[in-house]
């Protein structure tokens, strides 16, 4: 099952996608009411006559609480950090645990939404990776019981803003404003059923990834190789806390192009250059869809002064 968020006529309705059509489900009720109340499976029953997607615009699945996202493909590591922090090869504590931050839950883009760069940025670029959604809460869950908390996924954008991040990364915190302003969800929510004839022997998902800048591919992967499935990265994000319904949680950006920052960091040049306005990122993944964003013109930067050195005084 499929299911978007859209406008049509003025009205911003969820409906489950069939074919070419998506069905409307009532007005008011959303994605992430359906994933709260635990009545996501009662979707197609709710559901009214098909719409052609060719008449709506779609947007965001929904508004998430929580964004966390992961760094689980050793590759993207070996050739971002280069690019980003001067490094090279991937640190000993990668390895340990899958590591991950938290970004910005009011920055979420819809599938086809115009993205600005961020202001001040001179560096801009996309980050393809796969989000799991939660659809059940947990604490402290085992690989095997977080299968269970996975409602669905979807395409995440992962948008970065490489200058401002290698500046923040040398004040050892971070990313911070170097992800603040644009992360793509969509095209919909694909539940998990339907994903399951792509999962591999070793309990990945076996599913292709391209990206795409003005109708060039630049990278191609498989979500497979990532380090950790999902269900690990779940279990390690409710270690003594809780996920909740509508958390996302991203796989990391993918390796062999998956970002332009791992291939300048491989090439010792900004070689493919940085996204710029009219710029067109295409995304795609094998048993979702995919997404395809514009970069536009953002806003210019205002003027914050550098710190004060102070007298430290005391009372």
């Amino acid at each position: 099952m499929r299911i978007a968020t859209f406008t049509h006529h003025g009205r911003v309705l969820a409906g489950v996608v069939d074919a070419g059509s998506v069905l409307p489900l009532p007005e008011g009720l959303g994605l992430l009411d359906l994933l709260v109340d635990g009545r996501l499976h009662e979707a197609p029953s709710l559901a009214g006559d098909p719409i052609p997607l060719d008449d709506v615009r779609l947007r965001a699945p929904f508004e998430p609480p929580t964004v966390r996202d992961f760094v689980a493909f050793e590759e993207h590591v070996e050739g971002v950090r280069r690019s980003v922090d001067g490094g090279s090869g991937v640190p000993d504590a990668w390895y340990e645990a899958p590591a991950f931050y938290f970004t910005n839950p009011y920055a979420v883009a819809g599938p086809y939404d115009d993205v600005p760069l961020p202001p001040g940025c001179r560096a801009f670029d996309f980050e393809l990776e796969v989000a799991a959604v939660i659809g059940r809460e947990g604490r402290d869950l085992t690989p095997e019981s977080a299968r269970d908390h996975i409602a669905g996924y979807l395409i995440m954008n992962d948008w970065s803003a490489r200058d401002l991040q290698s500046r923040e990364m040398r004040v050892n915190l971070g990313p911070a404003k170097g992800k603040d302003t644009a992360t793509t969800l969509g095209p919909w929510l694909v539940t998990t059923d339907e994903l399951e004839p792509y999962r591999d022997g070793d309990g990945f998902l076996r599913l292709a990834l391209t990206a795409s800048v003005n109708g060039a591919e630049v990278g191609r992967d498989l979500l497979s190789n990532m380090s950790w499935p999902f269900e690990e990265l779940v279990a390690y994000a409710s270690r003594g806390t809780w996920v909740r319904p509508g958390d996302v949680l991203g796989s990391g950006t993918c390796g062999n192009g998956g970002c332009l920052a791992e291939l300048w960091g491989l090439r010792g040049r900004q070689d493919p250059p940085p996204l710029r306005p009219g710029d067109v990122v295409e995304l795609t993944v094998e048993g979702i869809g995919a997404v395809r964003n514009t970069v536009i013109a953002g806003a210019e930067p205002l003027p914050i002064p550098p710190a004060r050195v102070r007298p430290r005084s005391r009372p």
